[in-house]
């Protein structure tokens, strides 16, 4: 044991006197291993990073959850043209599912429409996601506060001119107030009263909306002013089952009940469709897992030429050496000596590489942390993944070389290194 750890020794003070000696043609050829790591492990890290920022956002939302609305999450066997002339989920709709469902936990219906202004006095806040709903969203949803509250049925049923803020909304137009409960915003030309501040959530998805920069407010209200046939909405029904349900059935329920409320005849196709959350999330697994595999792919190209840059110093090691390897098995060092020797000096130096890239990794993240307000996470995992596959690099390159040195004859080396 003790003559292996004196090999290390030996091994890294070689291993760091080429660095001193060849300072240019060895970072040259550590560059490949530093890029390789970086990339592999700069990519892994943001989709660790991307996969918790998902699974923190949607971890309110229950993977049965059901969105009914004329479009569909993923691809589609029908048509776009006959898509495109499916109807819109009317209010009266969700009205009848809400009394002809059963098994159901929650049931709330939703409009996607466009982004507006929100006003206080001078302050304006442009570009905010407007998210009109019914009452239930708040235990579909589960929407955390910072302040106040959320609007009850009479309110929604009503279409009361009360509004729920999301937190950089409220920062941008209250930031001399203390408290905005209760503070009147305009939008829509009417003035609403701010009755909740949601908690800060972060950046949201790819880049898109986040609670931060959202507003809700009564469906009703909306459908006052669009109608029930407006081209500017897209409306949904949201269900939420209870736990346990067969999500076949309980599907084949929903298509059954709003077939018959359409008048659809046997024969004809859905002019609706049913999502379930679970679906998107497993698109959403998906891309992640391709974006490994494309990290992989280029990164894989990065390692090849650091292992081959790795197994160039260690031949040019071994040459320049060879005086040396030879007085070293004159005074008895065995071949597993040499070879144990040059092979841990390769995997010092690419594990050096390696470390470098996973420094590189570790700078970028902090950088964009605090620049996006999205926490990049480099995981004890990928620092563990990326020195094992540095050192691996190093074990795969410096073994020709470790062999060439170890078989050298002692009385030829001495002779050529003179």
């Amino acid at each position: 044991m003790l003559v292996y750890l004196r090999l290390l020794k030996e091994s890294l003070g070689f291993a760091m006197n080429a660095l001193r000696n060849n300072k240019l043609r060895t970072l040259l050829s550590l560059l490949g291993v530093t890029i390789g790591i970086f990339s592999i492990i700069a990519v892994l890290a943001a989709v660790d990073s991307l996969d918790r920022k998902i699974t923190k956002d949607l971890s309110s939302l229950d993977k049965n959850t059901i969105y009914l609305m004329k479009r569909s999450f993923g691809p589609s066997e029908i048509p776009e043209w006959k898509r495109e002339q499916f109807p819109n989920m009317k209010y009266d709709e969700y009205i009848y599912m809400k009394g002809a469902m059963t098994s159901t936990e929650q049931m709330g219906y939703q409009m996607f429409t466009r982004r507006e202004s929100i006003k206080y006095e001078s302050k304006t806040v442009s570009d905010v996601n407007i998210i009109p709903a019914s009452h239930e969203f708040i235990d579909i949803q589960g929407l955390e506060f910072e302040k106040g509250r959320f609007y009850n049925e009479s309110e929604s049923n009503s279409g009361a001119t009360v509004i729920i803020l999301g937190h950089e909304i409220a920062k941008s137009l209250f930031e001399d107030v203390t408290d905005p409960i209760g503070k009147n915003v305009r939008l829509y030309g009417q003035r609403f009263t701010v009755i909740g501040v949601l908690k800060k959530q972060g950046a949201g998805l790819f880049g898109g909306d986040s609670d931060d920069t959202t507003a809700y407010l009564p469906v009703n209200f909306v459908r006052q002013l669009y109608g029930d046939n407006s081209e500017k909405v897209l409306t949904v029904v949201v269900f939420k089952p209870i736990k346990g349900v067969d999500m076949d059935s309980y599907k084949a329920e929903i298509s059954q009940k709003l077939r018959k409320f359409r008048g659809l005849k046997a024969g004809e196709i859905d002019n609706f469709f049913i999502n379930v959350f679970s679906g998107l999330t497993d698109l959403i697994d998906g891309i992640l897992g391709q974006m490994n595999v494309v990290g992989w792919i280029i990164s894989g190209f990065s390692l090849l030429v650091g292992g081959f840059g790795i197994a160039n110093i260690m031949f040019v090691s071994v040459k320049e050496r060879t005086n040396l390897i030879g007085i070293q098995k004159s005074l008895g060092a065995k071949n597993r000596f040499i070879l144990f020797q040059f092979l841990f000096e390769a995997i010092i130096l690419s594990v050096i590489g390696g470390m470098i890239g996973l420094f590189l990794v570790w700078i970028i993240s902090v950088i964009l942390t605090k620049a996006l307000d999205f926490e990049f996470v480099l995981s004890a995992g990928n620092i563990i993944l990326g020195t094992g596959l540095a050192a691996v690099i190093g074990l795969i390159s410096g073994i020709l070389p470790a062999i060439s040195a170890s078989k050298l004859d002692p009385v030829e080396a001495i002779r050529t290194g003179m």
